[in-house]
């Protein structure tokens, strides 16, 4: 399942990593590989293995899509997939809480 996303433009991976930089560094040890696969493979290993389903998506460009999958018990998973049907993890966790309205912040956190 090793390889790239041939969807993901040059521009669409700066934006992609620009906007989850944080994220990912926080996410991944210091040796992490990349994962990449078909959609198809990697959303089907994500239900097997840790229980995930898709929770939320946003379009990048005309070409990728990211996804977010989570469990029950909080781990989540981000993908970017591409329009040629492949996907790629970009970063994972635990601890997953999503807010109360999307895209809102309760003022007093």
């Amino acid at each position: 399942m090793r390889g790239t996303l041939s969807g993901l433009t040059a521009a669409s991976a700066i934006a992609a990593t620009a906007a989850f930089a944080a994220l990912v560094m926080s996410a991944y040890p210091a040796k992490s590989q990349e994962i990449c696969g078909t959609r198809q493979d990697i959303v089907s290993a994500l239900a097997r293995d840790f229980k995930e389903q898709p929770t939320a998506m946003g379009v990048v460009d005309k070409n990728v899509v990211m996804e977010v999958f989570v469990s029950e018990n909080g781990t989540w998973t981000m993908i970017a997939s591409g329009t040629d049907g492949n996907s790629c993890i970009i970063a994972s966790g635990e601890g997953w809480d999503g807010l109360n309205g999307a895209g809102k912040l309760d003022a007093g956190a």
